[in-house]
């Protein structure tokens, strides 16, 4: 009987590729949108047309990504077609909510969830930044508890938790497997596994422990 070549045994799955990963995010119902890429050559550092840009990499191509932020399959195809190396934008507050901590807080709070045996919920490292995605709370009336936190600014209602960024409505956030100025990729530290997201007062609780 003749053996199955080694090579062909130990061959490792390939990763997927970015429109691979987009797609994936939209079959789970989130809304995506194309986003500018760090360059690694010449005198400008992102992908953007904006002279100085302040946040390379880590923004949407278009002002107007809040319209065009779609699950629609046929459109991601082509954007991702004609911009292969586009990074990955998702819209926050229309499936889910992301709190935006230092790395160090983040992956403390990470150990001690899953000590606890406790559904972190899909978590995504982002340079210094760790990134737990929790259920939304869309837009409620209860504006005092829930607000609109733009990437610029910290919710000046958490004091005692410094560093805490909570993107929701009107925000977004740069998702694996987009690259960032240093080369390094954003990537996930918990994958979405299709279970529901998280409660995020629960997650906050863990976070300002």
């Amino acid at each position: 009987m003749v053996g199955v070549p080694l090579a062909r045994r130990t061959k490792k799955r390939s990763r997927p590729t970015r429109i691979e990963t987009v797609l994936e995010y939209a079959a789970l119902g989130w809304p995506v949108v194309p986003g500018a890429f760090p360059l690694r050559q010449g005198p400008r550092a992102c992908s953007c047309d904006r002279l100085g840009c302040p946040d390379p990499g880590a923004h949407p191509l278009s002002p107007a990504w809040h319209m065009q932020a779609t699950t629609d399959a046929a459109q991601l195809t082509r954007w991702w077609q004609a911009e292969p190396e586009a990074n990955v934008i998702l819209p926050t507050g229309r499936v889910f909510d992301v709190f935006d901590v230092p790395l160090a807080a983040g992956l403390s709070a990470l150990t001690r969830i899953d000590a606890a045996g406790a559904h972190p919920g899909p978590v995504a490292a982002n340079g210094d930044r760790v990134l737990f995605y929790v259920a939304t709370r869309g837009n409620p009336e209860d504006e005092d508890e829930w607000w609109s936190c733009h990437l610029d600014c910290d919710p000046a209602t958490i004091d005692d938790t410094p560093g805490l960024r909570w993107h929701c409505r009107d925000s977004y956030v740069l998702a694996p497997p987009s690259a960032m100025p240093g080369g390094q990729a954003v990537s996930w530290l918990r994958p979405p596994d299709g279970r529901p997201l998280p409660d995020p007062l629960r997650i906050l609780e863990w976070l300002a422990d």
